[in-house]
């Protein structure tokens, strides 16, 4: 028989890796910036074109490397970070398996040019699919810059998986913001199509948080602190009232390498557990120093998911913590023991002795006599109804000789009859009425409906705002003061992709600044005590399910804002809004099932009643 195992050659070897190290713009970004930082940067610059499809940039003041190094970097399993079996067990670095940069260069062009401080001159390097093109001596700055273009130009089916250039460019902004918050000391810069989107200086951890989620950010802010023998835990945690129904700015950092850990994350949400409303999530940034012994950080490719060795005792100290800090910093709410300078004894009757309250009483009253009981009525009316006589001071021309008040008639609820009176007073009923404050029960021929009010209403917001976006003829209500609404950079950002479909629902924005909107107009469903948290809502579900076409779109947002206007379980409806709701239903042009594909009613008819009773 012959052999039938072959080695796979090198770029095809490469091509499989990248499916592991790369799976979208974003995972080029994470793998060049963290190299950077592992190359003592002190500045990094990225620069991005059409959400990284077209280039990725990486621009650093690192130690750079030499023409033997450069060459070399791209070689499958070559890495400077370890050189023992051992160092996997005490890793201070980001990158160190080694498949980074082969991966990235079997799918991509590369363009490098690096030079270490010693020399004069620096490497250029082009790569395309993992062949090298050339490689000369050139005249750079001290550092790395490293150009992805084209990516997945020799995978196409690849290339048409990824989601447009503003999904793509909202992943790579995520990774961004992880690798700057994680390093706080390196300055960062953003540029996406020639425009800039962040600039951060060197700071510490709460400025940097602020330069990156804007100056609001730091009012929400509470310094979390504790250290151990096992873990030495800082950040901040955002106050209770800031808690979002998305999950956004939830950020754990194990020394300084972002991680995701489910596990950990309740434990922050349990210490807030009775202080935030249920299906909202608090916001934290919080860094853990572990040993890194004790952590293992290659359980998967992207090197986000962690195992720690005493996980139990992590949670334990963890939750312990955000819990002393929201009660160290008043964020609890207490009991306020407190002296009320108004509840305290008046100075002038400080030293005065306290004395029993007398009780005047009448000796000689006896109830059986009928003089005595006469004197007792008679003083009591002539203090509590004293003038009263001037209450009826022209009645008499009034009301006339003859006339008393007799005929006066008094105002009372109408009284509709009883619905087994007859046929009038059977229309007059309603029709309807509502079960636990979540069902509207009413009446079909064949038997009756059941009626799920907040998903029946979900579906009459829906196809009104599905239409009045359409049609742009949306209503809108002007507000006599405008208001002033806070938001970071990245959400600006999606406010103006989505403003012309927003203005088309009834939004009317004056102006949207850097981290300012001005609203003048609602839509006529929207409170105005409910602006900031549609909004709110609106770009949370966009950064999940936004897509490259204008109809998922405007789907979404009238999703969005069907959801969270709708009628919600427990809240009592009168006859009439039963009635008008269940109207509505009926009049949309698909009645069973709501937005979400939930179905709205079911039908329960005579025969199923009847088979009950037997």
């Amino acid at each position: 028989m012959a052999d039938i195992i072959k080695l796979l050659p090198d770029h095809v070897a490469n091509q499989i890796a990248a499916g592991e190290v790369v799976q979208r713009p974003a995972s080029v970004v994470k793998e060049l910036m963290e190299n950077a930082i592992d190359a003592g940067a002190t500045s990094i610059k990225l620069i991005v074109k059409e959400g990284g499809k077209t280039l990725i940039q990486v621009v650093d003041d690192g130690m750079g490397m030499s023409a033997t190094d450069a060459r070399l970097s791209f070689e499958r399993h070559a890495t400077s970070k370890i050189e023992s079996a051992e160092d996997l067990f005490n890793l201070h670095t980001k990158g160190f398996r080694g498949e980074a940069l082969a991966s990235i260069a079997a799918i991509a062009h590369v363009d490098m040019q690096t030079k270490p401080h010693t020399d004069e001159v620096g490497t250029q390097l082009e790569i395309q699919g993992s062949k090298i093109v050339s490689q000369e001596v050139c005249a750079t700055h001290q550092g790395t810059s490293i150009a992805v273009k084209n990516l997945f130009f020799n995978i196409p089916a690849r290339r048409n998986f990824l989601k447009s250039n503003q999904v793509e460019l909202r992943h790579i902004t995520d990774e961004f913001h992880r690798v700057a918050l994680a390093h706080p000391s390196v300055a960062f810069s953003f540029y996406n199509n020639g425009s800039e989107l962040f600039n951060l200086p060197t700071a510490n951890f709460r400025q940097r948080i602020v330069n990156v989620f804007g100056s609001r950010t730091n009012q929400k802010l509470v310094p979390v602190q504790e250290e151990t023998q096992v873990v030495k835990i800082s950040g901040f945690i955002c106050k209770p009232e800031f808690a979002k129904k998305s999950r956004g700015e939830q950020f754990f950092f194990a020394n300084h390498r972002f991680i995701k850990s489910p596990y950990l994350h309740h434990a922050v949400v349990s210490a807030f557990e009775g202080l935030i409303r249920p299906e909202t999530y608090p916001g934290y940034f919080l860094y853990l120093e572990v040993d890194p012994a004790s952590i293992d950080i290659n359980i998967h490719p992207t090197k986000t998911e962690v195992k720690f060795d005493d996980e139990h005792t992590l949670y334990a100290i963890l939750r312990s913590t955000v819990k002393h800090s929201l009660g160290q910093f008043n964020v609890v709410p207490a009991l306020d023991f407190e002296h009320d300078p108004n509840m305290e004894t008046p100075y002038a009757y400080k030293d005065k002795q306290a004395q029993p309250p007398g009780v005047t009483v009448d000796a000689g009253f006896n109830p059986f006599l009928e003089s005595s009981r006469k004197r007792q009525v008679t003083g009591i009316q002539t203090q509590s109804a004293k003038g009263w006589e001037n209450m009826y001071v022209g009645l008499e021309s009034q009301l006339g000789k003859d006339e008393d008040f007799s005929s006066v008639s008094f105002e009372s609820d109408t009284i509709t009859g009883s619905i087994f009176t007859g046929q009038e007073a059977l229309e007059t009923t309603a029709t309807t009425f509502q079960l636990r404050r979540k069902y509207i029960v009413t009446t079909i021929k064949s038997g009756m409906v059941i009626v799920d009010q907040t998903r029946a209403h979900q579906r009459v917001l829906y196809e009104k705002f599905l239409k009045n976006i359409t049609v742009k003829e949306a209503v809108s209500q002007q507000l006599l003061f405008p208001l002033s609404l806070s938001f970071s950079k990245t959400d600006i950002t999606i406010i103006k992709e989505i403003k012309d479909s927003l203005t088309h629902t009834g939004f009317v924005f004056n102006e949207i600044g850097e981290e300012q909107v001005q609203v003048a107009g609602l839509p006529l469903l929207v409170p105005e005590s409910e602006v900031g948290i549609v909004l709110d809502q609106l770009i949370a579900d966009y950064q999940q399910r936004v897509q490259a076409d204008s109809f998922s779109q405007t789907d979404m947002l009238s999703k969005t804002l069907c959801k969270t206007l709708s009628v919600k379980t427990g809240e009592v409806l009168d006859n009439a809004s039963q009635l008008a709701l269940v109207n509505d239903l009926f009049a949309c042009k698909e009645s069973e099932v709501s937005p979400f594909n939930k179905p709205i009613y079911i039908t329960i008819t005579e025969n199923d009643i009847d088979k009950k009773f037997i």
